[in-house]
């Protein structure tokens, strides 16, 4: 039995220059789950996940985080959900790969110990073993991508959210990616892709949610949600070039 980890009552936002990116939404996100999020750029799929990674504040609605309104769960919601943003290299800080997967735990105020032993375990699962005192901004896209991955699991996140992770990857780089993606979800994490690229990723979803016009469109398993895709809706059914979509991977 899965666990509601965060419930989302009409959510809406509204820019002070009158744009409305979300539009009452309500969606339930499980965890444990490997949850992909598809819509057209400008959708509203990164102001929703900013919303719910407390980085953006909303107009009217309500966010749960494991049951409770989030504004009262920051502190934890910071410890136990980490968000990859399409531009990896805004999240790189540290000199050294080592340096960059250390500053999460040491936040924390975590043992010396435990944080080497943290950083050491998160940079080989992110597939970056020999590679701790490397100069962070001399990796790949890919390798940074991965960069971004140990950190959070370096914190002990058990949430991770990726925010168009194969952008401007070449077809190495997204199948590190998608090898990464695919360890955390053998490892119950709970995984939120954001991304318009479903040929890649697809096979992975438990369920898929299409955002258009910052309204959910289509949200259920990945073949009835996408049975219920229109042309409007900016996303493109992967099924036209694929058999079926659990054959929609690049690995």
């Amino acid at each position: 039995m899965y666990r509601s980890l965060f419930s989302i009552r009409r959510l809406s936002k509204k820019f002070s220059s009158g744009h409305t990116a979300i539009l009452g939404i309500d969606l339930e996100i499980e965890a444990g789950k490997c949850l992909v999020i598809a819509g057209a750029n400008g959708s509203g799929k990164t102001v929703l996940m900013k919303i719910i990674t407390g980085l953006m504040d909303y107009s009217s609605g309500e966010v749960l985080f494991e049951g409770k309104p989030l504004e009262q769960m920051i502190s934890c919601l910071r410890k136990s959900v980490g968000l990859v943003f399409q531009d990896a290299d805004a999240q790189i800080i540290g000199e050294t790969v080592g340096e960059d997967a250390a500053l999460g735990p040491k936040n924390l105020n975590l043992p010396k110990n435990i944080v080497q032993e943290r950083v050491d375990s998160a940079i080989i699962a992110a597939g970056l073993a020999g590679k701790t005192d490397f100069p962070a901004r001399s990796l790949s896209g890919g390798e940074k991508r991965r960069l971004a991955i140990a950190g959070i699991l370096a914190m002990g996140c058990q949430t991770i959210i990726m925010d168009e992770p194969f952008a401007n990857l070449d077809w190495h780089g997204v199948r590190s990616v998608l090898q990464i993606i695919l360890e955390l979800k053998q490892n119950s994490k709970t995984v939120i892709i954001l991304t318009h690229e479903l040929e890649k990723t697809l096979a992975f979803a438990d369920r898929l949610v299409v955002i258009c016009g910052g309204c959910v469109v289509c949200d259920g398993i990945p073949e009835e949600a996408l049975d219920g895709l229109k042309p409007e809706y900016g996303v493109r059914d992967p099924r036209c070039s694929y058999l079926s979509v659990r054959d929609c991977s690049w690995l």
